[in-house]
This record gives C-alpha cells, sequence and structure tokens, in this order.
C-alpha cells in the first residue's frame, strides 16, 4: 500500500528552530547509508527495492520529510535503488527534501582512499548523484570530508555554477570546523546551511569541549573549540551522524562494553519507561536538547524503529535527567 503523505508546501511550521533556508525541514533525519543491498558489488533486486520502497513509505507516514545520502554509500546502490522509488512513485519528490554528499573517493588505480574536492569530482559527483536519483535537482549538497587541498573560491564558484544550473539549491559540509566554514563561507554569495558531525551520547567530545574549557582535563578532546557556537551565531543547521550510537543504548548486546556503557543502557530504559517513549527517543531527546538544536540523522532500515525515533520529537527531559545521561555515558563525575 502507497503512503499518503500531505506536500512540503502544507506541513505545518517545523516546531524546532531549524534551518531558516529549509522551513519545512522535518527534525530528524533520515540517513540511506544502509538501502540497497549493503556493502558489495552485488546488484539492487526486488528485496532491496521493496525495503527501499517501506523505509521512504515509514519515514514519510512518521513525518520524517528529510532524506540524506552519499555517493558512495554502499558504493552507490543507495542512491540508485532511491531513485527507483522515485522513478516509480515521482510524486513522491515534491514531498521531501533531498541532500547528498560528495568528496570521498575510494581507493582505485589512479591512487589511495582519498578526499576530492576539486571543481572536477563536485560537479562529476553531481551529475552522478541526479542520475543515480532520478530527480532534477538536490536540495542540498554536502561537502563530505575537508579535503586538504580543497580551493574554497573554486569551490564557491562551482557550487555557484550548479545552483545557477538549477542541479542544487543549497550547498552545505559534514566534518568541518569552524574555521574550514568560515573559509569556505567568505567566497560564497549565499549561507552554508548544514554541518554534519558525528555527535551523540556515546561519542561526546561536542559537550566535553565546553565542559573542559580551561581545564586541563580537557587537553586531549579532539573537537575543535567554538564550532557548534560558529554554527549557531551563523544559523547553520547542524546534523548529527552515529545519533542512535550503533545501538549501544536501545538493545544492541552490551555485555562486552565497558561498565559506562552497561549503566547507561539501563539508565535509557529506566527514562523510557518514566517517559513514556521508546529507549531510541531517549537517545535522540538528549541530543535535541543541545541549543544547537541537533538535527540527528537515523539510519536504521527496521521499521519500528524509525517510527521509536520519531518519539523524540518534541520530547523534553529535565535538566537532571539529561545530566544524568552524560554523566553515565562518561562514566565519572564532572569537575
Amino acid at each position: 500500500m502507497k503512503s499518503v503523505v500531505k506536500p512540503l508546501a502544507n506541513v505545518s511550521p517545523n516546531p524546532l528552530p531549524l534551518n531558516q533556508h529549509l522551513p519545512h525541514a522535518s527534525p530528524l533525519v533520515y540517513g540511506c547509508m544502509g538501502l540497497g543491498g549493503g556493502w558489495n558489488k552485488n546488484g539492487i533486486n526486488a528485496k532491496d527495492l521493496a525495503q527501499a520502497h517501506d523505509v521512504v513509505n515509514t519515514a514519510l507516514d512518521q513525518g520524517i520529510t528529510y532524506f540524506d545520502h552519499a555517493d558512495i554509500y554502499t558504493f552507490g546502490k543507495a542512491e540508485q535503488v532511491f531513485g527507483q522509488v522515485l522513478s516509480s512513485r515521482p510524486e513522491l519528490r515534491e514531498h521531501m527534501l533531498i541532500q547528498t554528499k560528495c568528496g570521498i573517493r575510494f581507493a582505485d588505480d589512479k591512487g589511495p582512499k582519498r578526499y576530492d574536492l576539486s571543481a572536477q569530482w563536485i560537479g562529476h559527483s553531481v551529475n552522478q548523484s541526479l542520475k543515480h536519483l532520478q530527480t532534477d535537482y538536490l536540495d542540498v549538497l554536502v561537502l563530505h570530508r575537508p579535503d586538504p587541498l580543497m580551493d574554497a573560491e573554486d569551490v564557491a564558484h562551482t557550487y555557484h555554477r550548479l545552483r545557477d544550473e538549477g542541479k542544487v539549491r543549497f550547498l552545505g559540509v559534514s566534518n568541518m570546523q569552524h574555521h574550514q566554514m568560515r573559509m569556505l563561507q567568505q567566497h560564497l554569495d549565499t549561507p552554508l546551511v548544514v554541518n554534519q558531525l558525528e555527535l551523540s551520547l556515546h561519542k561526546q567530545h561536542w559537550i566535553d569541549e565546553t565542559v573542559y574549557a580551561g581545564n586541563q582535563l580537557g587537553a586531549d578532546i579532539n573537537f575543535t573549540p567554538g564550532t557548534l557556537e560558529y554554527c549557531q551565531q551563523q544559523h547553520i543547521q547542524v546534523q548529527s551522524w552515529g545519533s542512535l550510537c550503533q545501538g549501544r543504548y536501545s538493545g544492541a548486546d552490551v555485555s562486552d562494553e565497558p561498565m559506562r556503557v552497561k549503566q547507561t543502557y539501563a539508565l535509557v530504559c529506566q527514562l523510557a519507561a518514566e517517559y513514556s517513549v521508546s529507549k531510541e527517543a531517549i537517545i535522540l531527546a538528549w541530543l535535541m536538547q543541545h541549543p544547537a538544536r541537533v538535527q540527528p540523522v537515523v539510519g536504521t532500515t527496521d521499521l519500528q524503529r524509525i517510527a521509536a525515533c520519531q518519539q523524540a520529537v518534541g520530547l523534553q527531559l529535565t535538566r537532571e535527567h539529561w545530566y544524568a545521561l552524560y554523566v553515565s555515558a562518561k562514566g565519572h563525575e564532572l569537575p
């Protein structure tokens, strides 16, 4: 049965103050990395296509209208199978926002695994993604990883050309710190709209960087100070990848994990019962409560878990519960 959804133009304004340039973006993003049959050279089969249809239906039915891709996901098959869904049901395109990432190249006969944000590769990647996704335009093009050889002026010129050709609406970045964003922004005639970072209850360096500012315990934290603050100041939407912590706190086997993981899992279960929501909702609500208004990317292909994630929207934890989760996941008290 086909999903019945409302066009984006009729969707109620987002309950969270997400990016002003994408006012109808859903609070959650569906990450399509798991589509297409896996990281192998097998072709897309009927089961893979059925899964893609089911995932898209479920996401849209849950109010998730934002879909995140990358040209490399399952070696291009994630985009391709999604494109097959759109080809058979073109009316769905107006109900969704599509972003895809470019800039990572796997090892080949020309060189090792590398990052490539050259004008030539960005242009090639966009054209390939449009072909795979079977759409005329991308809502957001995201630069997947910082490229040490990136020429910011060249990247900006390439984006402006692609935008003027109607192939790309907005530009975003992923895994970039604020100095890199600022350098790129000075050559752009429109604002960057997204920065996608690894943020989660399990990966807390983005919080630690704030807590341990000026403290010797923060000396080895590998998160560039000021990145989230810059995004907030510039109205750049922060998206989180790895949001669900690979299931550590929502049902994955934690028997071999450190005690802090086991204790945090127990706490998540306790809070899920107290708030009458899913464990996934507790984990995502913790992220979304940060003043940066983090927009989690969720990549599960389990239809029930997609619905479970949506329960995070509008959920407000108490300050005490937020800190209890943070301290538990760290495994020791704050300084």
